[in-house]
């Protein structure tokens, strides 16, 4: 079950050179042109439909797929981030099966532009947004869920010491087929993973 309440534009989240801001209408036409470039970069690891209907990401406009991740704000369900560094938009960050009741979690999922890869952008972006989930919006726990192939991806989580707690098989359909994904989770008690990420670069 969603949070059961509307979600507050959390306004610009930043940690260094990194921010996080709620994804804007404004933001389709650049997000749109860098899904574009980065094709090849992202196409492994891009969310496909079984049927086998796809649009090639960057070839249609973002403006109706940001107004339906504005819609999740309104429900509760998802937060919709936009990634900038150094105040361009890099990547997305959305925070999604947002449950409050019980269960009070949240999965995360990201990518950022080929252009920028390597620069500690997506950790720091994680570490933002798992931060702003425990402290601003109390929840208990955040997953995120990995191809075991996804080597960069892999790495991000390593970075922060999220927990792996076990293989999913065949569980999201990606790049044509049903895959299988590395489970890790962070702790409302695990502490801030921003300052935990800057321990570990010093």
């Amino acid at each position: 079950m969603p949070l059961g309440r509307a979600i507050a534009d959390p306004g610009p989240l930043t940690a260094g050179r990194v921010t996080l801001r709620v994804v804007r209408v404004r933001d389709a036409e650049p997000l749109r042109q860098l899904l574009q470039r980065n094709r090849g970069w992202l196409s492994r690891w891009e969310a496909t439909h079984p049927s086998g209907r796809s649009i090639e990401p960057g070839s249609v406009s973002m403006r109706p797929t940001i107004r339906a991740y504005r819609r999740q704000l309104a429900a509760g369900s998802g937060v919709p981030f936009v990634v900038l560094y150094d105040g361009a938009v890099v990547g997305q960050l959305s925070v999604s099966e947002l449950s409050g009741g019980a269960l009070q979690s949240s999965q995360l999922g990201y990518w950022v532009s080929e252009h920028v890869a390597g620069r500690g952008i997506a950790p720091t972006a994680v570490a933002i947004a798992i931060d702003y989930l425990f402290g601003a919006l109390g929840l208990h726990r955040v997953e995120v869920c990995i191809r075991p192939e996804n080597t960069a991806s892999l790495r991000v989580v390593e970075k922060l010491g999220l927990r792996p707690e076990g293989r999913r098989a065949a569980y999201i359909h990606i790049d044509g087929a049903w895959r299988d994904h590395d489970c890790f989770v962070a702790f409302r008690g695990d502490g801030s993973m921003v300052q935990r990420l800057a321990r570990a670069r010093h």
